[in-house]
């Protein structure tokens, strides 16, 4: 398949990004904010999008039509029936959104660097890490901290 690139922002790249996604495309997305730091870093990186079609898991990240107002790259923290819970990684709190499985619009497969390279998002390791991150919650905070102050400012990546 011929990949397909447009620039384009706002509501028409979201618009764009979930009918490309219903075609059965792979989509790169820009991820803005920092409400999934340190795995993904927005305003630098993008995520490789595909259309959901596996059961969705605990775990995943995913492109997603939250409260009835917005669509936002989240990792699911919890699925009850229907009702999907996210979370943001770079969330120190516990802000938590909701939405219904038929809201979950895609899932990231890859983190994209600006330079194309991809990264998957899914290795053991990078699963090991988001799971510990959620343990460290409590200090997650402060561990934002450090990291805003000595990686972002270096230049890493995790």
């Amino acid at each position: 398949m011929k990949d397909i690139v447009r620039t384009l922002e706002g509501d028409t790249l979201i618009e764009e990004t979930i009918a490309m996604l219903k075609e059965g495309r792979r989509v790169v997305l820009p991820v803005k904010g920092s409400s999934m730091h340190p795995f993904i870093i927005g305003g630098k990186e993008s995520v490789e999008l595909v259309s959901p079609q596996e059961p969705l898991k605990v775990g995943d990240v995913v492109l997603a039509w939250v409260n009835g107002t917005r669509y936002v790259v989240h990792r699911i923290i919890g699925i009850d029936g229907g009702k999907v819970s996210l979370m943001g990684d770079g969330n120190s709190i516990d802000k938590v959104e909701h939405c219904q499985q038929e809201e979950v619009t895609g899932v990231a497969e890859y983190v994209v660097a600006p330079n194309g390279k991809r990264r998957y998002l899914y290795t053991k390791t990078r699963q090991r890490c988001s799971r510990l991150w959620w343990k460290v919650k409590p200090v997650r905070r402060w561990l934002l901290a450090l990291y805003r102050r000595t990686f972002l400012k270096l230049n890493i990546h995790i």
